[in-house]
Protein backbone atom coordinates (compact mmCIF):
# COMPACT_ATOMS: atom_id res chain seq x y z
CA UNK A 1 0.00 0.00 0.00
CA UNK A 2 1.77 3.32 -1.05
CA UNK A 3 2.14 6.56 1.58
CA UNK A 4 1.78 9.85 -0.22
CA UNK A 5 3.80 12.86 0.78
CA UNK A 6 5.18 15.95 -0.13
CA UNK A 7 8.58 17.81 -0.21
CA UNK A 8 8.94 21.11 -1.13
CA UNK A 9 11.94 22.51 -1.44
CA UNK A 10 12.23 26.16 -0.04
CA UNK A 11 15.78 26.48 -1.51
CA UNK A 12 13.86 26.78 -4.90
CA UNK A 13 10.48 28.35 -4.09
CA UNK A 14 10.08 31.39 -4.71
CA UNK A 15 6.81 32.37 -3.28
CA UNK A 16 5.39 33.38 -6.75
CA UNK A 17 1.75 31.70 -4.88
CA UNK A 18 0.99 29.62 -8.51
CA UNK A 19 0.37 26.48 -6.29
CA UNK A 20 -1.84 28.62 -4.11
CA UNK A 21 -3.83 29.93 -7.54
CA UNK A 22 -3.63 26.18 -9.05
CA UNK A 23 -5.00 24.56 -5.97
CA UNK A 24 -8.23 27.37 -5.48
CA UNK A 25 -8.76 26.35 -9.45
CA UNK A 26 -8.66 23.01 -9.32
CA UNK A 27 -10.62 22.40 -6.45
CA UNK A 28 -13.38 24.77 -7.08
CA UNK A 29 -12.34 26.70 -4.05
CA UNK A 30 -15.05 29.71 -3.58
CA UNK A 31 -13.92 33.27 -3.24
CA UNK A 32 -14.95 35.02 -0.38
CA UNK A 33 -16.01 38.94 0.14
CA UNK A 34 -13.01 41.60 1.51
CA UNK A 35 -14.25 41.94 4.89
CA UNK A 36 -14.43 38.43 5.14
CA UNK A 37 -11.17 37.81 4.05
CA UNK A 38 -9.94 40.70 6.45
CA UNK A 39 -11.46 38.88 9.20
CA UNK A 40 -9.13 35.64 8.69
CA UNK A 41 -11.68 33.60 6.40
CA UNK A 42 -10.38 33.39 3.51
CA UNK A 43 -10.49 29.80 1.82
CA UNK A 44 -7.32 28.42 0.97
CA UNK A 45 -5.64 25.24 0.84
CA UNK A 46 -2.64 25.86 -0.21
CA UNK A 47 -1.46 28.86 2.14
CA UNK A 48 1.36 30.60 1.59
CA UNK A 49 3.18 31.27 5.22
CA UNK A 50 5.08 34.56 4.90
CA UNK A 51 7.50 35.48 7.72
CA UNK A 52 9.45 38.83 7.74
CA UNK A 53 13.45 38.90 9.93
CA UNK A 54 15.27 41.41 10.78
CA UNK A 55 14.77 45.56 10.81
CA UNK A 56 14.01 47.74 8.53
CA UNK A 57 15.62 48.47 6.26
CA UNK A 58 17.66 45.18 6.47
CA UNK A 59 14.41 42.84 6.26
CA UNK A 60 13.83 39.66 4.81
CA UNK A 61 10.67 38.16 3.65
CA UNK A 62 10.65 34.05 3.82
CA UNK A 63 7.83 32.41 2.30
CA UNK A 64 6.67 28.90 3.03
CA UNK A 65 4.05 27.05 0.90
CA UNK A 66 1.50 25.26 3.42
CA UNK A 67 -1.28 22.51 2.06
CA UNK A 68 -2.11 19.90 4.63
CA UNK A 69 0.30 18.06 6.31
CA UNK A 70 -1.14 14.91 5.66
CA UNK A 71 -0.42 13.13 9.16
CA UNK A 72 -0.08 9.80 10.16
CA UNK A 73 -1.05 10.27 13.60
CA UNK A 74 -3.44 13.04 12.94
CA UNK A 75 -5.16 14.89 16.21
CA UNK A 76 -8.31 16.32 13.78
CA UNK A 77 -9.31 12.90 13.29
CA UNK A 78 -10.09 12.06 16.72
CA UNK A 79 -11.97 14.84 17.99
CA UNK A 80 -14.61 14.83 15.14
CA UNK A 81 -17.87 13.24 16.66
CA UNK A 82 -19.34 12.29 13.06
CA UNK A 83 -16.30 10.93 11.42
CA UNK A 84 -16.45 13.51 8.93
CA UNK A 85 -12.69 13.42 8.73
CA UNK A 86 -10.72 10.23 8.52
CA UNK A 87 -7.35 8.93 7.93
CA UNK A 88 -7.72 6.30 4.70
CA UNK A 89 -5.05 3.16 4.54
CA UNK A 90 -3.01 5.19 1.70
CA UNK A 91 -2.33 8.07 4.53
CA UNK A 92 -4.34 10.56 3.08
CA UNK A 93 -6.59 12.39 5.31
CA UNK A 94 -9.91 12.98 4.06
CA UNK A 95 -13.06 14.64 4.17
CA UNK A 96 -16.65 13.54 4.33
CA UNK A 97 -18.03 17.12 3.72
CA UNK A 98 -22.30 15.73 3.66
CA UNK A 99 -21.10 13.96 7.23
CA UNK A 100 -19.47 17.33 8.40
CA UNK A 101 -22.08 19.17 11.19
CA UNK A 102 -19.93 22.55 11.40
CA UNK A 103 -18.66 21.90 14.41
CA UNK A 104 -15.23 22.71 13.84
CA UNK A 105 -13.32 21.01 16.55
CA UNK A 106 -11.26 19.56 13.78
CA UNK A 107 -9.98 22.91 13.24
CA UNK A 108 -9.29 23.51 16.95
CA UNK A 109 -7.27 20.35 17.02
CA UNK A 110 -5.18 21.09 13.96
CA UNK A 111 -1.85 22.34 15.30
CA UNK A 112 -1.18 23.73 11.77
CA UNK A 113 -4.41 25.51 10.56
CA UNK A 114 -4.72 23.72 7.38
CA UNK A 115 -8.39 24.12 7.27
CA UNK A 116 -11.38 26.20 6.26
CA UNK A 117 -14.73 26.95 7.18
CA UNK A 118 -17.50 27.42 4.78
CA UNK A 119 -19.04 31.10 6.65
CA UNK A 120 -21.50 31.92 3.98
CA UNK A 121 -22.84 30.23 0.90
CA UNK A 122 -20.13 30.53 -1.46
CA UNK A 123 -19.43 32.58 -4.19
CA UNK A 124 -18.06 32.45 -7.43
CA UNK A 125 -16.01 35.16 -10.21
CA UNK A 126 -18.80 36.20 -12.50
CA UNK A 127 -18.93 34.13 -15.51
CA UNK A 128 -17.28 31.07 -13.87
CA UNK A 129 -20.08 29.52 -11.96
CA UNK A 130 -20.03 26.55 -14.75
CA UNK A 131 -16.38 26.42 -15.54
CA UNK A 132 -15.24 24.79 -12.29
CA UNK A 133 -13.94 21.49 -12.09
CA UNK A 134 -16.30 18.56 -12.53
CA UNK A 135 -14.09 15.86 -10.51
CA UNK A 136 -14.26 18.00 -7.74
CA UNK A 137 -17.91 18.47 -5.43
CA UNK A 138 -18.74 22.34 -4.89
CA UNK A 139 -18.96 22.23 -0.86
CA UNK A 140 -21.76 23.80 1.04
CA UNK A 141 -22.28 26.45 3.57
CA UNK A 142 -21.47 25.98 7.06
CA UNK A 143 -18.46 22.83 6.59
CA UNK A 144 -15.16 22.42 6.74
CA UNK A 145 -12.80 21.95 4.22
CA UNK A 146 -8.96 21.26 3.41
CA UNK A 147 -5.80 20.04 0.88
CA UNK A 148 -7.08 16.92 -0.47
CA UNK A 149 -3.53 16.18 -2.18
CA UNK A 150 -5.85 16.18 -5.24
CA UNK A 151 -7.12 12.93 -4.25
CA UNK A 152 -9.33 12.70 -7.55
CA UNK A 153 -6.84 12.63 -9.92
CA UNK A 154 -5.28 9.83 -7.73
CA UNK A 155 -8.34 8.23 -8.63
CA UNK A 156 -7.69 8.51 -12.49
CA UNK A 157 -4.51 7.00 -12.25
CA UNK A 158 -5.29 3.86 -10.45
CA UNK A 159 -7.92 3.05 -13.13
CA UNK A 160 -5.33 3.94 -15.66
CA UNK A 161 -3.26 1.45 -13.73
CA UNK A 162 -5.93 -1.14 -12.93
CA UNK A 163 -6.84 -0.99 -17.02
CA UNK A 164 -3.48 -1.24 -17.97
CA UNK A 165 -2.55 -4.10 -14.98
CA UNK A 166 0.05 -2.65 -13.51
CA UNK A 167 1.22 -0.31 -10.33
CA UNK A 168 1.26 3.02 -10.06
CA UNK A 169 4.43 4.69 -11.35
CA UNK A 170 6.50 7.37 -9.82
CA UNK A 171 5.92 10.88 -10.43
CA UNK A 172 1.99 9.35 -12.41
CA UNK A 173 0.15 10.64 -9.58
CA UNK A 174 0.59 14.87 -10.21
CA UNK A 175 -1.30 17.59 -7.86
CA UNK A 176 -2.20 20.77 -9.33
CA UNK A 177 0.31 22.57 -6.49
CA UNK A 178 3.18 20.22 -8.15
CA UNK A 179 2.61 20.98 -11.61
CA UNK A 180 1.82 24.69 -11.98
CA UNK A 181 5.29 25.00 -9.90
CA UNK A 182 7.06 27.04 -12.39
CA UNK A 183 10.78 26.51 -9.98
CA UNK A 184 10.17 22.76 -9.50
CA UNK A 185 10.00 23.07 -5.76
CA UNK A 186 7.31 20.41 -4.81
CA UNK A 187 7.85 16.62 -5.16
CA UNK A 188 4.84 14.52 -4.84
CA UNK A 189 5.08 10.56 -4.60
CA UNK A 190 4.97 6.90 -2.57
CA UNK A 191 7.53 7.76 0.63
CA UNK A 192 7.06 3.93 0.82
CA UNK A 193 8.89 3.21 -1.98
CA UNK A 194 12.57 4.15 -1.03
CA UNK A 195 13.42 4.36 -4.86
CA UNK A 196 11.02 7.39 -5.25
CA UNK A 197 11.73 10.84 -5.48
CA UNK A 198 10.02 11.40 -2.42
CA UNK A 199 11.20 9.03 -0.30
CA UNK A 200 15.15 9.92 -1.39
CA UNK A 201 14.32 13.58 -0.88
CA UNK A 202 12.54 13.07 2.39
CA UNK A 203 16.61 11.65 4.02
CA UNK A 204 17.93 14.66 3.29
CA UNK A 205 20.45 16.30 5.56
CA UNK A 206 18.32 19.52 4.39
CA UNK A 207 14.97 18.37 5.56
CA UNK A 208 12.76 19.10 8.41
CA UNK A 209 9.05 18.76 9.31
CA UNK A 210 6.98 21.35 10.96
CA UNK A 211 5.68 20.45 14.15
CA UNK A 212 7.83 17.40 14.42
CA UNK A 213 7.77 17.43 17.90
CA UNK A 214 4.39 16.98 18.32
CA UNK A 215 4.43 13.19 17.44
CA UNK A 216 1.58 13.77 14.78
CA UNK A 217 4.19 12.75 11.90
CA UNK A 218 3.37 15.12 8.85
CA UNK A 219 3.99 13.73 5.77
CA UNK A 220 4.89 17.29 4.60
CA UNK A 221 9.06 17.52 4.58
CA UNK A 222 10.81 20.95 3.97
CA UNK A 223 14.50 20.94 2.97
CA UNK A 224 16.25 24.15 4.61
CA UNK A 225 17.44 27.01 2.47
CA UNK A 226 20.97 26.64 1.79
CA UNK A 227 23.23 29.70 3.59
CA UNK A 228 26.25 30.77 1.79
CA UNK A 229 29.14 30.90 3.84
Amino acid sequence: MPKWAMVIDLDKCTGCGACSVACKMENNIPIVDPEEARNGRAMVWMDMMTTVEGDYPNTHVKRVPKPCFHCDDPPCTLVCPVGATYRNPEGLVAQIYHRCIGCRYCMAACPFTAKSFNWYDPKWIEGASDVGNPDVSRRMVGVVEKCSFCSHRLQKVKENADIEDRQIRDGEYVPACLESCPADAIVFGDIENRDSDVSRLSRSYRVYRYGEDLGVKPKVYYLARRTGS
